[in-house]
């Protein structure tokens, strides 16, 4: 749309919209009221709306050139200005005409190249400059034509070849090859509707890792899809009313094209969304198959409750201060009857496999610590400590049993402490108020409470007080505590209280063990064991001693013992005294809760029958569909709608036939992402998730990349449905023995990207860009007070107002900018510091990397094509190089070696782009030296744009198509006209073969020695005595490559010498003066 800035009132006043066609004039006058302070009273800046309707132009290779059109400016009442450019908007290019009226807008069209200009109806920014904006001004030489040529439009190069590689085949080589598989997966996105910095980050990352397996001749599955199940859609529906299949759809197709954008590379004739019953069926089969093998059941259980999203929640969904992972609520304890997985069943060769992750770096070592810390396996003892009752009816228990991993502080036990719902608890309350109060409030504490309760009444023995010669101290009565540290399935529900020797016990003991002092039985040297005294002490304790050590004096007959010693005697002489004490092993972990009271999930394939009880559904009934509900089952709804879908919920029982109800629970999103990566080797298959032919060839995953916030969730559960399902004819090989079932190979963990924020420093308010004066970037200032505002670095948040668009930078930056700048700014597991001002880096290195491809196109004649793009020269022709073209070749071949390690084993990724960055320099450097081989340069500029392509695909197949290898004969399988149908460079010896032949080479100016370096070593045809000028001139050119023959001639040039002597093949050089 055109538009009209009236002067001094500034207001944007809409015309008529124009659609211009090729060779019409469209005019318009503009008038510009303010900025004095910048152009002076002469000329102020334009403020300049969207140029609509004119035909695209062409810039290097692109389609057709259109008809000029022609805008004309009048910058004030007295000056005006027609002038000719190119520049990129959104949208299209505009192309102006520049003729000068007056002499004075040469100064002010500088400026205007480098003013950014707010575009109002989309408040983005559009950067005028040599960067973004193409100009073509013939006013007084400020541009020229040839200026133009070398500009680059990056995201018109993306749109250029997203088309071309649309209608590309996928370039794969005949089926009669087999090639080596690479399945590289990105842990699958929820749509939420925008893509953030994080998404582009791992999705940037899998796409490179893709891109280069394929050139390296692997048949490569890069798959994507949709976790389209989850809260945040159906709390859509209930605020808006809506259907939250209509929403995530919605969003998807948003997605898809954010992603499409970003010029990757993903299977999409693999994709699918998680809500489509045509996937859940196959969620809902994979449920049924557990429950035939007894490892999904159904149990009443104290949960955690989450109640503003009114759902159950799974151990792993609640942090460690009790509140949701997702809304944040405080969640509460209580009873249901929910769904289980029996992951505990595969709690051994869970935690055993940890340490095949663990070899040659597969997982990274924080995820498999993370890992084998929650399922927690410790061993210890079962100790029962006898009961005492003031009353015989006050408890039906005699023993209280109590597992520790510690028996041999078992002379430090001062209190035992029972969980919430410990039996002896729940007999107590029903008859005491008090406790009952105490339980209630404690149950929302989430175990964050030191309180306790003493239970009145009741006390404990310490069982050692039954052995001989035990000090008189373990024969006191030991109090008896309700505590909501305690957990109900840890053990036996029940912990004994050893304050000395136990963090958590010790803070509690303070709290609750009035003046009572902490018990210190376990000391850590002899030092201090002498120094010990055999009674107790007053006082409280400064370090608690957490850690094994050795008995102190006042343990009696096990003084001195070491911990591991004590413990073993200890529980070997209980036993021997008749007392309970077996050694156990116990574990953290806890059988999966998989049951949701929400309507947008997996239904559960479970009907209740009041006559057969739970009956799985037959799998010829599959899918079970969500029923379709109106808004109104929507809108302000707090209840879970199935429970109200009478006609859905009505149903019957497949074994009797009479009536039944469906259960109206629905599977946690984890269930879907547990194994979602499989169904991706076979995503059409509709009688099955996926044939044993499509496993075996295509599992485990090679290369799994995603956050460490799925350390402990997500992966956990995806190995155990793995592991699970390699049991079955699904996947019967599991990937074979050195894998057994794992379902990722190798794990990349990529950091976080954090936004620039900005706060007030008084009260730590986060500020909003309009309430900030950015003058000078280090020193912003808040608008209200002018003082300084805080800068710091964190997690993108709309809250936080530092959010950046991912497809703003991509359609002002392009595509391969971004990504390749997103790799460079920090190492792929180390957390992103997004700073947009620092991307100036990679156009720049664009631009000259654009420059050089044209330079060494226009040199290379046709017949210098190589006939083999993997190679430079056979390696005997390598000696025949000149100093100068050998040392090129010879950082081609280190870059090769360096970016190929970084792509397939260390995956530091910031590093390609430095290789690659010191390459292009290299290049160039050498490329201005007019007699330079102009094969060297074109095997040069091939091997590296080959590497770039995995990191910037879009600019590499520009740079490829400008250089022109439509002459090289490629496998007409794969399109000859990509350079993904070319081969990622690869070593082709010249490297060794040249280090290993180089010499000790000793200088001597009249017999005496300056300095000695290590030159190649001459061809053998130099060494004959006809080619005696020939080896001079040769040895002379190695020298002045060299660092110290450099500095050394130059000194000298100016010198005259009667004579260079070569001696010793080249291994010895006198000047003679």
């Amino acid at each position: 749309m055109l538009s009209i800035l009236e002067k001094g009132k500034g207001e944007v006043v809409p015309q008529k919209q124009h659609l211009a066609t090729p060779g019409s004039r469209v005019e318009t006058l503009v008038h510009f009221p303010y900025i004095y302070s910048t152009f002076g009273n002469s000329l102020c800046a334009p403020v300049v709306e969207a140029v609509a309707g004119l035909r695209r132009g062409e810039v290097g290779g692109y389609e057709n050139r259109g008809q000029k059109s022609c805008e004309t400016l009048d910058l004030t009442s007295h000056t005006s200005v027609q002038f000719e450019a190119l520049f990129l908007t959104r949208v299209q290019y505009a192309i102006l005409s520049v003729s000068l009226v007056t002499s004075n807008v040469r100064p002010c069209l500088r400026k205007l190249m480098r003013l950014t200009i707010l575009r109002p109806s989309s408040r983005a920014s559009l950067n005028v400059s040599n960067r973004n904006c193409l100009f073509w001004a013939y006013a007084r030489g400020i541009a020229s034509p040839s200026k133009l040529r070398n500009q680059l439009d990056l995201p018109g190069i993306d749109k250029k070849w997203q088309k071309r590689w649309d209608l590309m085949p996928r370039g794969v080589k005949p089926s009669d090859q087999q090639l080596p598989k690479a399945y590289i997966l990105p842990m699958f996105p929820y749509p939420s509707g925008a893509l953030h910095m994080g998404h582009l980050r791992v999705y940037t990352i899998s796409d490179v890792l893709a891109r280069f397996k394929r050139m390296q001749g692997f048949d490569v599955l890069h798959p994507i899809g949709w976790d389209a199940f989850g809260l945040p859609a159906e709390n859509a529906a209930i605020e808006r009313g809506i259907d939250p299949a209509a929403w995530t759809k919605s969003n998807i197709a948003k997605m898809r094209e954010q992603l499409q954008a970003m010029n990757a590379s993903f299977d999409w004739d693999r994709e699918f969304m998680t809500c489509d019953p045509k996937f859940y069926k196959h969620t809902q089969h994979i449920f049924l198959l557990l429950h035939k093998h007894g490892l999904a059941y159904q149990a009443e259980s104290l949960v955690n409750y989450d109640p503003i999203d009114r759902t159950v929640l799974a151990n792993e969904q609640v942090d460690n201060n009790g509140f949701s992972w997702r809304s944040g609520a405080k969640v509460e304890k209580i009873k249901l009857k929910q769904w289980f997985f029996r992951i505990k069943s595969f709690q051994d060769v869970l935690l055993k496999d940890l340490d095949k992750l663990k070899q040659e770096n597969r997982w990274p070592e924080r995820v498999v610590t993370m890992q084998r810390n929650w399922l927690g396996k410790s061993a210890g003892a079962n100790i029962q400590f006898p009961i005492e009752y003031t009353s015989s009816a006050e408890g039906p228990l005699e023993y209280l049993k109590v597992y520790t991993t510690r028996p041999d502080t078992l002379f430090g036990v001062q209190f035992l402490a029972l969980s919430l719902s410990h039996p002896i608890v729940n007999n107590l309350a029903v008859k005491h108020a008090e406790l009952q109060l105490f339980v209630n409030e404690a149950r929302s504490s989430q175990g964050l409470s030191k309180s306790g309760f003493l239970l009145p009444r009741i006390s404990a023995r310490n069982p050692l007080a039954f052995l001989p010669n035990s000090p008189a101290f373990v024969t006191k009565p030991i109090p008896i505590y309700v505590a909501p540290y305690v957990l109900d399935d840890y053990g036996e529900g029940a912990v004994m209280g050893v304050p000395s020797h136990d963090l958590r016990d010790f803070a509690f003991w303070k709290e609750n063990g009035g003046s009572e002092s902490a018990r210190e039985v376990i000391i850590e040297s002899s030092s201090e064991r002498r120094n010990m005294s055999t009674e107790p002490q007053p006082g409280v304790l400064e370090n608690v001693q957490i850690h094994p050590g050795v008995l102190s004096p006042m343990c009696g007959d096990f003084a001195g013992l070491t911990s591991s010693e004590a413990a073993e005697r200890i529980v070997t002489d209980l036993v021997r005294a008749g007392h309970s004490a077996q050694w156990v092993e116990a574990w953290s972990l806890r059988d999966w809760l998989i049951s949701r009271q929400r309507y947008w999930g997996t239904p559960i394939p479970i009907v209740h029958c009041e006559q057969c009880g739970a009956v799985p559904l037959p799998e010829d009934q599959l899918p079970i569909e969500l029923p379709k509900l109106e808004k109104s089952s929507w809108l302000g709804t707090k209840a879970n709608p199935l429970e109200t879908a009478h006609e859905w919920l009505n149903t019957a029982c497949p074994c009797c036939g009479g009536s039944a109800k469906r259960d109206t629970d629905t599977m946690d999103t984890f269930v879907d992402s547990s194994w979602y990566y499989m169904r991706f080797t076979d995503p059409h298959n509709q009688s099955q998730p996926f044939d044993s032919d499509a496993t075996e060839a295509k599992l485990p995953v090679d290369i799994y990349v995603g956050g460490i916030e799925h350390a402990v969730l997500h992966l956990l559960y995806a190995r155990f449905i793995s592991k699970f399902l390699a049991t079955t004819s699904l996947w019967p090989s599991g990937g074979g023995g050195d894998n057994n079932g794992e379902p990722f190979r190798k794990l990349i963990t990529q950091g976080m990207v954090h936004g620039k924020t900005f706060s007030d420093p008084k009260t730590g308010r986060f500020l909003k860009p309009e309430e900030l004066e950015i003058r000078d970037t280090a020193e912003p200032k808040v608008v209200k007070t002018g003082a300084t505002a805080t800068i710091t670095w964190e997690k993108m948040s709309k809250s936080k107002y530092n959010g950046v668009d991912p497809t703003y930078c991509i359609e002002r930056f392009g595509a391969d900018v971004t990504r390749a700048h997103m790799l460079f700014q920090a190492p792929v597991s180390e957390v992103l510091n997004w700073e947009e001002g620092r991307i100036v880096g990679i156009q720049r290195w664009f631009n000259r990397t654009w420059r050089l491809v044209q330079d060494v196109s226009s040199r290379t004649p046709k017949s210098h094509l190589p006939n083999d793009t993997d190679t430079f020269v056979a390696l005997p022709h390598v000696s025949s190089l000149s100093a100068s073209e050998v040392k090129l070749w010879l950082s081609v071949q280190q870059t090769i070696n360096s970016t190929t390690d970084s792509f397939s084993k260390s995956f530091s990724l910031n590093t390609v782009i430095s290789d690659l960055t010191k390459l292009t320099n290299d290049i160039i450097s050498f490329s201005s030296d007019a007699t330079f081989s102009p094969t060297v340069l074109q095997h040069s500029c091939s091997a590296f744009l080959r590497m770039l392509a995995p990191v910037a695909p879009a600019f590499a197949e520009e740079c490829w198509e400008l250089l022109d290898p439509s002459g090289i004969d490629c496998d007409k399988s794969r399109n000859p006209r990509s350079i993904f149908a070319q081969e990622f460079p690869t070593l082709d010896g010249s490297l060794d073969a040249v280090q290993n032949k180089k010499e000790r080479c000793a200088v001597q100016e009249n017999g005496r020695l300056r300095f000695a370096t290590h030159i190649a070593r001459p061809h053998a045809s130099l060494l004959d005595e006809p080619h005696k000028a020939e080896l001079e001139k040769w040895v002379l050119t190695q020298l002045e490559a060299s660092e110290e023959g450099k500095v050394w001639m130059t000194r000298i040039k100016e010198r005259s010498w009667k004579r260079i002597v070569i001696a010793k093949g080249g291994r010895t050089v006198n000047f003679v003066g």
